[in-house]
C-alpha cells in the first residue's frame, strides 16, 4: 500500500502561498470593475491579462508542488473557480456594460445576465474538466470576448450576437484545449498561447489603433484554438472507431 505523502513544512507554507497566489484575482476582479467603472478599458485589460497569466501558472505550479496532498484541508480548486468566475466572467460582464459596449435597457441587461448565467452553470458541472483535460462547452472566456470587443471597437449587434453565440456554446458538447493540461500538441499549445499574450499586451500598448498585423496574429491564435478543439470533438473519436 502507498504511503500518504505528506511533504515538508517549508513544501506546506509554499503551497499556501500558491494559494494566495491565486486568491490575488479576486482582488484584480475587484480593480477590473473599478477600471471599468472608470471608463478606463484598456486599464482594466490589462488587470485582465494579469488574471491571466495567474490562472495560467498556478495549477502548474500547484501540481509541482503537490498541494492536495500537503494541504488536504483546502479546496485549491474550488478557490481556482471562484477566481475564475470574478476574473472570466463577472468582471468583463461589468466592462462591456459600463463601456457601452451593449445596448442600452432590457436588451442590454438580458444579454450581460446570458454569459452570468450560463457561467453559473458551467463553473458547478462535475465534468465541466474532462479525464483527457479538456473543457466540455465553451469555457466561459467572457475576458477574451471583452478583450476582442474593446480592440476591434464592436458594436452593438456584433456584441450582442457573440455573447448569445457563445452562451448557447457552453452547453454545447465540445472538447476545448485545456492549453497547459491538454496533451495532445502541448507544447504547440504553450507556445501558442504565449504569443497570443504578447499579442494581447502589444495591442494594448498600440491602443486606441491597433495594428493589424498584431491582430491577425491574436486572431489566429484563435482560429488554431478552435480548429483544434473541433478536431479532437470530431475527428479523432471519429478516426478511433473506424480503426
Amino acid at each position: 500500500m502507498r504511503e500518504p505523502f505528506v511533504g515538508s513544512t517549508r513544501l506546506r507554507l509554499a503551497g499556501l502561498a500558491l494559494h494566495a497566489y491565486t486568491a490575488s484575482g479576486t482582488v484584480l476582479a475587484l480593480l477590473i470593475v473599478i477600471a471599468a467603472i472608470d471608463g478606463d478599458a484598456v486599464r482594466a485589460l490589462w488587470l485582465g491579462l494579469a488574471a491571466l497569466w495567474i490562472d495560467g501558472t498556478d495549477g502548474m505550479i500547484a501540481r509541482r508542488l503537490r498541494v492536495k496532498e500537503t494541504i488536504p484541508w483546502f479546496d485549491g480548486a474550488m478557490l481556482d473557480n471562484i477566481v475564475d468566475y470574478l476574473t472570466y466572467a463577472f468582471a468583463p460582464i461589468v466592462l462591456l456594460w459600463t463601456g457601452n459596449y451593449l445596448p442600452h435597457g432590457w436588451y442590454g441587461a438580458v444579454l450581460a445576465a446570458l454569459p452570468l448565467l450560463a457561467s453559473s452553470y458551467q463553473f458547478c458541472r462535475v465534468d465541466a474538466k474532462t479525464d483527457d483535460h479538456f473543457f466540455l462547452g465553451f469555457p466561459s472566456y467572457w475576458n477574451v470576448v471583452a478583450f476582442y470587443v474593446v480592440i476591434l471597437g464592436l458594436g452593438h449587434t456584433a456584441t450582442a450576437l457573440i455573447l448569445l453565440i457563445c452562451s448557447i456554446l457552453v452547453f454545447v458538447p465540445v472538447k476545448y484545449v485545456y492549453p497547459s493540461r491538454t496533451k495532445a500538441f502541448r507544447s504547440m499549445n504553450l507556445l501558442t498561447t504565449l504569443v497570443w499574450l504578447a499579442a494581447y499586451a502589444v495591442l494594448l500598448t498600440q491602443m486606441p489603433n491597433p495594428n493589424s498585423i498584431v491582430i491577425g496574429i491574436s486572431l489566429a491564435y484563435l482560429v488554431y484554438y478552435a480548429g483544434l478543439s473541433l478536431y479532437r470533438t470530431f475527428w479523432v473519436p471519429r478516426r478511433t472507431k473506424a480503426v
